[in-house]
Order: C-alpha cells, then sequence, then structure tokens
C-alpha cells in the first residue's frame, strides 16, 4: 500500500527530511529500558507526538528483533473483532516494510480475524504512524524483519482477553516486539469529552492527573483495573483496546510465571488546555521489559 506519506517524486524529498527529524528525535533520548519486549506511543502526527514516541522506540533493540506486531486502534470504520491487511508491503519514505505472510497464515486459521479494505487501510492513520518510526528503528536490520499489522476493533472485555490469549504465546518469544499505537486523553468539545477535577488546578493539569492516573493503572499490568478505570472517568484513550489486549497478553504470561515491567518514559500534550474553548490531545510513550 502506498500511504498518504507522499505520492511518486515527493518520495524523494521527505525521506530524507523525515530521516533527519527521526534521527533528531531518537539522539535526544535514552535507552533504559532496553531491550523492550512491547512499547506504547502515540500516532499523531510527529510535530505534536514525534518527540515522545522516541522515549519508546529507543527501547527496541534491532539485534534481537525479527517480528514486529503492531496493534493500532479503528478510527474510521466499525469493527468488533481484529481485521488484518490484504497487502504484501506497507511503503514508507525511509524503505518498504514486509507483511509476515506465515504468521497471517497462523492468524487466520484462529477464525478471530476480518480482512480490512484496501480503503480502510489506506485511512488508518494509528498503524500508519508507526511505519516509519518501526523502519528507523530496526533500519541497521532492515532486510531481517517483518512486521504484523493488526486493526484491533471496539472489542469486549472478554473479546480482549480472548485476543490476550492469542498473542501471549507470541510476546513471549524475546525476538517479536509488540508497538501498541495509542494518544491520551482528547480533551475539548470538539471531542465531546470535558472532564474537570478543579481541585488539580488549570484544565490541563487535571487532563494529565487523570491521564496519569490510566498510565499507573497500565503499569500495574491489571486489566481488570484498566477497564474499571475507563469506566469511571471514560477516558478518551483510543487505543484502549489494543492496550487492553496488551495487558491479558500480559496477564496470561504472567500465570506461568514470566515476570515483566512496564513503565512510561515520557507524556506530553499537544497544547495546555485553559479554558472550555480550548483543546488537546495527550501523548505517552512506554515500554515492557521481560525480566
Amino acid at each position: 500500500v502506498c500511504f498518504v506519506w507522499a505520492s511518486g517524486f515527493s518520495y524523494l524529498f521527505i525521506g530524507p527530511q523525515l530521516n533527519a527529524q527521526l534521527e533528531g528525535w531518537l539522539s535526544q533520548v535514552q535507552s533504559t529500558k532496553r531491550p523492550a519486549r512491547a512499547i506504547i506511543a502515540p500516532h499523531a502526527g510527529y510535530t505534536y507526538c514525534g518527540s515522545c514516541a522516541a522515549h519508546a522506540y529507543k527501547q527496541v533493540d534491532p539485534n534481537i528483533t525479527r517480528k514486529i506486531f503492531i496493534l493500532g486502534p479503528s478510527h474510521h470504520v466499525p469493527l468488533s473483532r481484529c481485521a488484518l491487511s490484504s497487502v504484501d508491503i506497507y511503503r514508507t519514505p525511509l524503505y518498504d516494510l514486509r507483511i509476515d505472510q506465515k504468521i497471517y497464515g497462523e492468524l487466520w486459521k484462529t477464525g478471530m480475524f476480518e480482512r480490512m479494505s484496501l480503503q480502510t487501510d489506506e485511512d488508518e492513520h494509528s498503524i500508519e504512524m508507526h511505519l516509519p518510526y518501526t523502519a528507523k528503528a530496526m533500519e541497521s536490520h532492515k532486510d531481517e524483519f517483518t512486521i504484523i499489522p493488526v486493526l484491533v476493533g471496539a472489542l469486549s472485555e472478554s473479546k480482549e482477553q480472548e485476543f490476550g490469549k492469542l498473542f501471549s504465546k507470541y510476546l513471549a518469544d524475546p525476538s517479536n516486539l509488540f508497538v501498541v499505537s495509542s494518544d491520551f486523553c482528547h480533551w475539548g468539545q470538539r471531542f465531546r469529552y470535558s472532564y474537570y477535577d478543579e481541585s488539580q488546578g488549570e484544565i490541563y493539569r487535571s487532563i494529565e492527573h487523570l491521564d496519569k492516573m490510566g498510565m499507573s493503572i497500565i503499569e500495574q499490568l491489571d486489566p481488570v483495573s484498566f477497564s474499571n478505570y475507563l469506566k469511571k472517568y471514560h477516558n478518551t484513550i483510543c487505543g484502549r483496546h489494543p492496550i487492553g489486549v496488551l495487558l491479558n497478553a500480559i496477564n496470561e504470561l504472567q500465570k506461568n510465571g514470566m515476570n515483566m515491567s512496564f513503565s512510561f518514559l515520557n507524556y506530553a500534550q499537544s497544547s495546555q488546555c485553559r479554558n472550555w474553548q480550548d483543546s488537546s490531545v495527550s501523548y505517552a510513550a512506554g515500554a515492557l521489559m521481560v525480566h
């Protein structure tokens, strides 16, 4: 699929520019949680969240990573399950990424997936925005890895559990990496969400407090607490279902004695909301380590 990054000749110009941008952001970040087995990172325009996402991608170890599962929420089409792409290659301005048809075959056999149309694939940015960063993080081994893009629908808690169970065996493999695509609070009238806890001070402080409450629940690796938090506050975390799938996969592995920890490494907001006319989107980047 030739994504909306650019088409034709403009690829020649956007590649080097994008490469320099990604390199700049990554060079300013420490790799403290390497090798990450999974990362959570945002999917907005890079001018807003590129520097935040770098904190997650810096934890990826290209020397051991061979398969990258990218779980992104569906923004445009109603999906009650998960969907797989119908193409073989995703094109990025850096280089092409190959979809792992063998893993796709295994996932198909479960009967739990549907096929996303080419139109849905091209319209959806939640996976797309992770492709150049994935390419950049892996460039030293660019011919040695494949990707497994999965579009995650509005799953029920029991479906999140089922998909978590299914993906847990892949998460157990140290040569696999999971990229979970999510922005955090979408606040303001245009998002029809205006939760405000006055005790926190300015609106943007209240948003940060709400997000960090959710982030600390994710760090506890407890899918039930995360579901309860969402039911209580209705925080507009667009990747809540991919996060739910990851937490359930982790839960499955912990039952089998696997020791893991998740840490958020960066938090940012697109702007600081101070009145009811303002709006903002929050971003968070974190990494899962297996001990």
